[in-house]
């Protein structure tokens, strides 16, 4: 089978998994990593993984089924880092669906859905590894069950719920209120990316926290 993976940034997280489950089919499957959908060639299957660009159903239509993995339990919680947000409402399990690409964002039919715990302790590298397993999980099922699978359509009666996109300025803590307060957005932070930070005496101080051993 010929596979792409479009990822929009080189530099996410997300990579060195898709890399290595690259490697991992690579005897069963031509499987290409991309970053712009000007790249995209064709083929049976196209995986979206952390996409930031909207893809067409002309794009789409150069291959025979094209996925998107989100992690909501949609329609709930379509839009935009969803686990993140999730997690600063207080969730400690989040469902990870995957589902067909259409042109209405995260509009598309479910091919399966997994649940995945998040506990209070997890911090950012925690539950990147948890959700980037749980991905590659998906993308093995919709592998496993590309000509098998039967899509069901998300719920009509149900409203959807949106999640706006995060911006740099919603890793910003308050220096007046307590770390136990304010640890969930503390451990969603990328330290990397879009670190955590507080301003204070005319100053910007960025803060990142790692578990001792």
């Amino acid at each position: 089978m010929r596979i792409t993976i479009l990822c929009s940034s080189s530099e996410h997280p997300v990579n060195a998994w898709l890399v290595r489950w690259q490697q991992e089919h690579a005897r069963d499957h031509d499987i290409e990593i991309v970053t712009s959908k000007d790249m995209l060639q064709g083929g049976e299957l196209l995986f979206l993984i952390s996409c930031s660009e909207i893809i067409r159903a002309a794009e789409r239509s150069r291959y025979s089924k094209c996925l998107v993995i989100h992690a909501s339990d949609l329609p709930q919680g379509r839009g935009w880092s969803p686990h993140i947000w999730q997690i600063l409402e207080g969730r400690r399990c989040i469902t990870v669906s995957l589902l067909e690409a259409e042109d209405k964002v995260d509009s598309g039919r479910i091919w399966h859905k997994l649940r995945l715990e998040i506990p209070p302790h997890f911090l950012h590298d925690d539950i990147n590894r948890a959700l980037f397993d749980a991905e590659l999980e998906l993308m093995d099922y919709a592998v496993r069950h590309f000509h098998t699978v039967t899509p069901l359509a998300q719920p009509a009666d149900e409203t959807p719920s949106f999640y706006p996109r995060r911006t740099p300025e919603d890793s910003r803590l308050d220096p007046d209120r307590s770390i136990a307060e304010q640890f969930d957005l503390l451990r969603v932070c990328d330290p990397a990316r879009f670190p955590a930070f507080f301003e204070l005496h005319g100053h910007r101080f960025k803060i990142t926290v790692e578990k001792m051993p």
